[in-house]
């Protein structure tokens, strides 16, 4: 048999054995990079965020988030143009039915953090309304209030249905089980009369629920979320629509009696063809556990906030540019996070004794 590598062993003894050295250094080296690079990528740690239906507001929003907080093993540094997020972190995102899912995943410890409705997390923390036959859920705290989550009800534009009183009897959409929207539209359909029991309710998402308005199946649908929600664009461009607005004295009380609850307008051509629309808003705001480390969400807090990060927030989605510094403070449902609190301290947004600073 003919030897391939005949000229190895055609070698004298001494450079035979410089070859054997070369060759072991080589293969050491190749075997010891190994472990390094392993031990690198070991320290990179996944960090989720609970958003809800990827037809909705959240999913997009958690997408821009994830990258504004990742800072892989390997990236350029922030200074060179790369990313400006947490060193050795990648944001993930996780699908979920929205709101109360996030909370009660976050509780079970599924998830270290989410968006939620401020209101939301505030019955969750308090043990009160949708939370009130459990207990309270004390282990949430804030990073930030975020944009301001529209609460919308959709009917198509032929129908006779002008107001919250006249959904009564209607087969009408709340909200899949778990999300935010189902709480929000039981206490809207109380707070007019009409009652939750009052409504032939269909529980779907906001994808599903849309579809179903356009075939004629339902009389109306609830959404509550950032405008313009992919959903119900998608909708407007195929099916004329119109909002029913949640206004008057019913919405005044409810705005005075829950203070992360805002008056809110829907305008002109948010949605193709639809008018003006006065509703309530409430926040959606970005929740961690609060047994996080004060470190990593202090850091989590500043990769939010980089500077190098405005511009992706400002393009990334709609409701992105609404995504402030200056009212991240605004209507939190939960108490900061301690790593968040000594962040906003450091930028002056809070005075020594916890209050926001007026500017």
């Amino acid at each position: 048999m003919k030897l391939r590598n005949a000229k190895v062993f055609a070698m004298g003894p001494q450079r035979f054995r410089r070859f054997i050295r070369v060759i072991t250094l080589l293969v050491t080296a190749a075997l010891t990079s190994v472990p390094a690079a392993r031990a690198a990528e070991s320290n990179m740690q996944f960090f989720q965020i609970g958003t809800g239906a990827s037809s909705g507001t959240y999913f997009p929003i958690g997408g821009m988030l994830a990258k504004a907080i990742s800072h892989p093993h390997g990236s350029r540094a922030c200074e060179a143009g790369g990313s400006c997020g947490v060193p050795n972190l990648i944001g993930v995102v996780q699908s979920t039915e929205g709101s109360v899912d996030n909370i009660r995943r976050m509780a079970s410890g599924q998830l270290p953090s989410a968006l939620v409705q401020g209101d939301v997390a505030y019955w969750a923390h308090t043990g009160t309304w949708l939370f009130e036959d459990s207990p309270p859920v004390p282990g949430l705290r804030a990073i930030a209030n975020l944009f301001p989550e529209a609460i919308h009800i959709v009917v198509r534009a032929t129908s006779d249905i002008r107001t919250v009183e006249d959904l009564k009897g209607r087969k009408v959409a709340v909200g899949a089980p778990g999300s935010g929207t189902r709480v929000d539209a039981q206490f809207i359909l109380e707070a007019y009369g009409v009652g939750f029991d009052g409504v032939e309710k269909v529980q779907l998402n906001a994808g599903r629920a849309a579809d179903r308005l356009r075939d004629g199946e339902l009389d109306a649908v609830f959404f509550v979320g950032g405008t313009p929600a992919s959903a119900i664009t998608s909708l407007a461009e195929t099916t004329a629509i119109r909002l029913i607005p949640v206004d008057g004295a019913q919405a005044v009380r409810l705005a005075h009696r829950y203070p992360y609850l805002a008056r809110h307008t829907i305008p002109a051509e948010a949605y193709p063809g639809v008018d003006t629309t006065q509703t309530l808003a409430v926040g959606a705001q970005w929740i961690v556990r609060a047994d996080l480390n004060d470190e990593t969400v202090y850091a989590l807090t500043k990769a939010l906030w980089h500077p190098s990060n405005r511009s992706l927030l400002d393009t990334g989605h709609p409701k992105g540019r609404l995504i402030r510094k200056q009212t991240a403070l605004d209507r939190l449902g939960v108490p900061l996070h301690p790593g968040a609190r000594r962040y906003y301290a450091d930028q002056g947004l809070l005075t020594d004794d916890g209050a926001k600073a007026s500017n």
